[in-house]
């Protein structure tokens, strides 16, 4: 299920994320697997998958970040197209950052990609800020740190 799910991400939204369909599509169904597997069994790790009325619709990963424990980041943000605007980004998103306040942490971060203005104003809502220059990501996408302090340092 996350296999198909993120790839319909990749595929959807190629310019939104750091890796291609045409890099995660070679991989193994063990590959895939043990990616779950791990995340769920982790506990500095947080994988979701929303359902909308029992069909997979979106999807998001909340990690804490190993060189900085006090900070969570979140990866992998998407909404099916005939799911958006019915709350479930919004789910995904308050899940993860409570799931960091209940850890207790400093921040949460994420990267999007500059330009996509939609992703942008969707985070701001939840309060998340642009910190620092943006960076390169590949082929010509940059992506643009932005943070969410839940504490002060």
């Amino acid at each position: 299920m996350y296999r198909e799910l993120r790839l319909r991400a990749l595929s959807d939204s190629p310019d939104s994320f750091g890796s291609t369909y045409e890099r995660e599509v070679l991989l193994a169904d063990d590959d895939w697997r043990d990616r779950v597997a791990a995340g769920a069994t982790a506990p500095n790790q947080l994988p979701l998958l929303a359902l909308a009325g029992g069909t997979p619709a979106g999807i998001a990963w909340g990690r804490i970040n190993d060189e900085h424990p006090d900070v969570a980041h979140i990866y992998s943000v998407w909404v099916a197209p005939e799911h958006r605007d019915a709350g479930l980004g919004k789910l995904l998103m308050t899940t993860v950052i409570d799931w960091a306040r209940a850890h207790r942490l400093r921040a949460v971060r994420l990267d999007v990609t500059v330009g996509n203005d939609a992703a942008l104003r969707f985070y701001r809502r939840f309060g998340f800020v642009e910190v620092g220059e943006p960076e390169y990501m590949r082929a010509e996408l940059w992506s643009q740190l932005m943070e969410l302090v839940l504490a002060p340092a």
